[in-house]
């Protein structure tokens, strides 16, 4: 993805967040909310396909599953950080499940990739799926163990299921940028042949919403 922003100042509301951890931001997000956070690649594409999920009600780009605290985009880029971009999406359970959610995850990535998504590679790009509860993680297993003996796609998924960790939320200019910058993202989307890979991999089945992005 492009590289030539520079980086901008958090929101106060992003540093509060960080500097307190995971939990504050669920809390922050609502009481009655849960969090999923997934890695599926470049994160603004993985935002813009939750977003339009009826029961999702916010999400944040950001690093996770490294040890240097406080990356920034350039260093997780750059390889060695052992971050992937992710997103945290909050949901209310009664409008929308963790199961849900993760079939919307596995049809909009390729999780027989394990070098990267797309046109975008290396660590930083893989796939994951981060858990936030025990229960999180038995529904990952469950629902990955189900999709490898389904035969739908004709190699092993490779994608991980980890349990999540602390959780950083990207520069500012990072957050909902298939909007901010609707241009440029759908340019990015479109060169990078993810939609494209997507169709060839799913099919009918791939959860597309490629008319409201």
């Amino acid at each position: 993805m492009p590289r030539q922003f520079p980086r901008t100042a958090f929101s106060i509301a992003l540093l509060l967040s960080v500097s307190l951890g995971t939990s504050s931001i669920s809390s922050a997000a609502g009481n009655d909310l849960q969090v999923a956070t997934f890695a599926g690649g470049c994160f603004w594409c993985v935002e813009a396909d939750f977003d339009h999920v009826p029961g999702v009600e916010r999400t944040i780009s950001g690093y996770t599953g490294g040890d240097l605290e406080d990356p920034t985009y350039r260093q997780v880029s750059a390889g060695g950080t052992g971050h992937r971009e992710a997103v945290q999406i909050f949901y209310d359970p009664d409008k929308v499940s963790y199961e849900t959610l993760l079939e919307v995850f596995w049809r909009s990535v390729d999780p027989t990739d394990d070098g990267g998504q797309f046109c975008d590679r290396g660590e930083s790009y893989e796939t994951a799926i981060f858990a936030n509860s025990p229960e999180q993680k038995r529904l990952a297993e469950d629902s990955r163990r189900k999709l490898g003996q389904s035969a739908v796609l004709d190699q092993p998924v490779v994608t991980p299921i980890e349990t999540a960790g602390r959780f950083y939320p990207a520069e500012d200019y990072h957050q909902n940028y298939y909007q901010t910058s609707s241009l440029r993202y759908k340019f990015y989307r479109f060169s990078c042949r993810r939609d494209a890979r997507i169709e060839e991999l799913w099919g009918d089945q791939a959860h597309r919403r490629i008319a409201k992005q």
